[in-house]
Order: structure tokens, then sequence, then C-alpha cells
């Protein structure tokens, strides 16, 4: 079979907890076990979609999609959207797709609702790959914003958030900010963010990152390499993938190297190493 190089979209109704969705995604079918990629707070599904670009992980199925309250997916109640909301939709998803074990990618929002999809269901999970995800309090630096930095208006909100992470020091924060408006509805952050920060102050979420049994990779970029927990996950067997040049966002700071650490995992999963 020749490589699909392209990504065909397509759209999914929904109903999830009383909430319709029209669910915009991308997908490649293919031979062999899928990957499925969730995308993080304030992106979109086009993070993945130079997935056609990798030679390694050609002719693979591939799954990405909006999360309700991002992109082209519409949701009739945003805030419905909180992280658990979120792992219910891709239960739901993946459903739909038919695909019932996968490779899971998840960054930032994505990783943590990627863990917690994990977590219900191991056996599912071939190998996954969290960029950056929540497995800490450390790592709610955007959506603690929520309470360190309130406001009552939701679009107000969103637009000092943006100009907050421009201003930041860190890799990309320019460039994510700039897009956040066309990405992000903004009433959907609120629901999100707290949800985030609940879990990551008490759903011990490294204790169940490191209770997993398939193949894992953290991965993170080289100014975030002062993460508490990074020894911690090598000495529980996650292998470390640190992304040179690269804050909290590797497909925009360095894509090359976050693809080949990805098709790496992938492949020696396949491989039973």
């Amino acid at each position: 079979m020749s490589p699909v190089t392209k990504l065909e979209p397509f759209t999914l109704p929904l109903t999830v907890d009383g909430t319709r969705l029209e669910v915009a995604g991308l997908r490649r079918d293919g031979v062999g076990t899928p990957l499925v990629f969730l995308h993080g707070f304030g992106s979109t599904k086009e993070d993945y979609a130079d997935v056609i670009q990798q030679e390694q992980l050609a002719d693979r199925p591939v799954l990405a999609y909006d999360a309700p309250g991002c992109g082209r997916t519409t949701c009739s109640d945003l805030d419905a959207v909180s992280v658990p909301f979120l792992v219910s939709v891709a239960e739901q998803v993946l459903r739909a797709r038919q695909i019932d074990r996968f490779h899971l990618v998840g960054h930032s929002m994505g990783g943590l609702t990627a863990l917690l999809l994990a977590d219900s269901d191991p056996g599912r999970v071939a190998s996954f790959v969290s960029i950056e995800g929540n497995v800490a309090p450390e790592d709610c630096f955007l959506s603690r914003q929520i309470v360190t930095h309130a406001d009552d208006d939701p679009d107000t909100f969103l637009t000092r958030f943006a100009e907050r992470v421009a201003g930041s020091r860190f890799h990309a924060g320019r460039l994510y900010a700039a897009s956040l408006p066309y990405k992000v509805r903004a009433g959907a952050v609120r629901a999100i963010f707290e949800s985030m920060v609940d879990l990551s102050d008490h759903g011990k979420l490294l204790d169940r990152f490191l209770g997993l049994p398939m193949p894992r990779m953290f991965m993170y970029g080289e100014q975030n390499d002062s993460l508490s927990y990074l020894a911690k996950l090598a000495e529980g067997g996650v292998e470390l993938a640190e992304i040179s040049h690269c804050a909290h966002f590797p497909m925009y700071s360095n894509p090359p190297q976050m693809w080949a650490r990805i098709a790496g995992l992938v492949a020696r999963a396949e491989a039973g190493c």
C-alpha cells in the first residue's frame, strides 16, 4: 500500500452529558495501530497536521480533532467544557471512529486529558507521549491565572492572558498568544482552567502517570528543565525528551525534534522494546 499523505477533514455530531457538539477533525486511513493526537489549550488539531511529513509514521491511521471550545468544533454549552468532559468527548470520538487500541499524544491540556483517558483504560493505549501535560501543581503556570489574575469578563481575561503570554521570555510565547483569539472561545476558558488547576492540585496525577503500564514519554522544552518531578519520572521508567530551543510549545519552536522523538517511541513500542 502506498503511504497516504493527505489528512481528510470530518465533522462528527455528538451529545455528551446533554451538551451538543459538532466535532471538527482530521483523519487518515492506513494500516497498523492508529495515532491519536489531543491538542493543548488555545491550540487546534492543526498542531499535528505535519504528521503526514513523517516518513517513520507513514501508512498509519491518524486522528486529531478540535476540543470543544477550540478551533472549528462547536459546543452548545461552553461552561460544560471541563477536563473530565474532554475525556468523555475523547471516548465518544474514539468509539465513533471505531478506534480501539492506539498510540496517544497529548500536549498541555491535551496531555492532561490523555493521561486521564489512559488511566481509565490503560490496555487500549500502545504508547503515550505527554508533551508538558499537567502532572503536578507547578504545571498550572498558565491555567492558574484564572485565580491569580481573575476577571469576571471572559473576553477581558482572555485578552489580558494573551498579553501576559506574549510578554514572557519563553520561546514561541508571542506566536501562541497572537492566535489565541482565533482558536479559543473566551466562554470556555474558566471551566477548562479551573478543572486543570483542581486536577493538578488534587488529582494525584504524577502517581497516575507513573502507574501506567505502556511505554511513556514526557516531552518538555529546555527552558522548562527545572521542573521538579523530572528525576522522579525518569526513576519511574518514563522516557524524558528534552527539546532544544523550546519552552512549552515544541510544535512551534522545534517540530523536527518533536516528531523524531514521537516516532522513536512509537517504533520502540511496536517492537516491544
